[in-house]
């Protein structure tokens, strides 16, 4: 099986990691993942006040911040892994990284919001689960 795991960093990524590093079934020997990070892009207006290589910069130490400790904790496990980050809109990159790489499965925390935080701010879980082709397991 081929899983995309979807990491934004928060503790429910490690929750998300932890639940598939426990199940063999999802990720086992035979199994590939991939690890993605999204980061939602900075307003333009910044990076022609900053430059692009600042702002660039930025987006690979951001990433490294969550990638990193997902790299270790893989290592330590054991289990082999891809891991890409893409600044562009949460959503759509997600489901494009999805199609592109023909997963099985996407795998994602979820913050676990109530029905009015949800109408209010929409959830990103909630619009990958609307728009995926494929199966989306949430752990919360």
């Amino acid at each position: 099986m081929k899983i995309l795991l979807a990491a934004d960093g928060s503790k429910y990524t490690k929750k998300a990691l932890a639940f598939l590093t426990t199940h063999e079934s999802m990720c086992g020997p035979n199994d590939e993942l991939v690890v993605l990070h999204v980061q939602p892009i900075v307003p333009p207006g910044v990076k022609s006040m900053v430059g692009a290589s600042v702002v660039t910069d930025y987006y690979r130490e951001e990433a490294d911040k969550v990638l990193a400790p997902i790299k270790t904790y893989l290592a330590r496990h054991k289990i082999d892994a891809r891991c890409i980050w893409k600044a562009a809109p949460v959503v759509d990159e997600i489901l494009k990284v999805a199609a592109s790489e023909k997963v099985h499965m996407v795998v994602m925390g979820t913050h676990g919001h109530g029905l009015l935080a949800r109408a209010v701010m929409g959830s990103i879980a909630q619009r990958v689960i609307a728009q995926c082709d494929v199966p989306v397991l949430l752990v919360k």
